[in-house]
């Protein structure tokens, strides 16, 4: 049905760990790096050899700006562009939203296709660094998961202050804070749909051994956090305006409680003993506090 390897970390001490990433308004959980497949070998004789040379173009091209992003992504920056004038972020982006249709054609209908070719990630977070499947939701799942944390990255570029024209308290401009609402949204609809309609689809076994950034306690917890952010920030608009009236500032708390309590019951249980997962946790619980307060 679909076959397992994980590789475990280099004695070497060449781990990349979360070390200091400067101003955060958003925590952005590592990021998994997809590592070649060679589809001609895999796929030869199954199906064309267009969507072969498809797959592989697409693919290879978010391998390539994958690897690029993972050595800047966790550290604060206020603009990172192409030579194009583009975010690199916007543009890893709208590779995988590219790719994703694509995909989804090796796992239609049931065919026999999702299990043709063995995908590979490297995984930031957890200590076996790499997780290969030949499952071909596993790598739905995979590109959803980094689809939902560049969109975490993008508001929290959005989200940094910057200090203003008049040099009062740093804020982030109302522009970016409505823009990032719609970011929040996205990772979570991103991050539900891998909970509900992907991680069904694998086997029991290969849920059990995905790696601990898959594990759905951390899908859900993303989800959540997500959200309580987004309404983190409509909240603080809402205080902001003198139109909005006490009683939608109520309903607003008392949602942005409910997401970090679920968010931080989600993370209660599992082994996230490691940098990443220490600094999730703390994250959630300091916003469940916050929120609270």
């Amino acid at each position: 049905m679909g076959c397992l390897v994980s590789t475990p970390k280099d004695t070497g001490g060449n781990r990349r760990r979360p070390g200091s990433i400067g101003e955060v308004s958003v925590y952005v959980p590592g990021l998994r790096i997809p590592k070649p497949v060679d589809f001609s070998q895999s796929l030869s004789g199954h199906v064309s050899k267009t969507l072969v040379e498809r797959l592989t173009a697409m693919r290879t091209r978010i391998v390539v700006m994958a690897g690029q992003e993972a050595l800047t992504i966790t550290r604060t920056r206020r603009k990172t562009t192409t030579q194009h004038g583009r975010s690199t972020l916007a543009d890893l982006h709208q590779a995988l939203e590219d790719y994703l249709p694509v995909l989804l054609g090796l796992v239609s209908d049931g065919s026999e296709l999702q299990f043709k070719v063995q995908f590979i990630w490297v995984n930031q977070e957890d200590d076996a660094e790499e997780t290969a499947m030949f499952n071909a939701w596993y790598e739905v799942l995979s590109v959803l998961h980094l689809m939902a944390v560049l969109s975490l990255s993008q508001a929290n570029l959005l989200l940094l202050p910057r200090t203003s024209a008049d040099f009062y308290q740093p804020k982030a401009s109302e522009e970016s804070r409505r823009g990032s609402i719609d970011i929040f949204l996205k990772a979570a609809g991103y991050l539900d749909c891998a909970v509900r309609h992907v991680l069904p689809r694998l086997p029991s076994e290969l849920r059990r051994n995905l790696p601990v950034d898959l594990a759905e306690g951390v899908l859900r917890a993303l989800c959540l956090q997500a959200l309580g952010q987004g309404v983190d920030i409509q909240l603080g608009m809402a205080i902001d305006s003198t139109k909005a009236t006490l009683a939608v500032k109520r309903r607003l708390a008392c949602e942005m409680v409910k997401y970090w309590q679920q968010a931080q019951d989600n993370l209660m249980n599992l082994p996230l003993s490691n940098g990443w997962g220490e600094k999730h946790r703390h994250f959630v619980k300091w916003k469940y506090v916050e929120a609270k307060v």
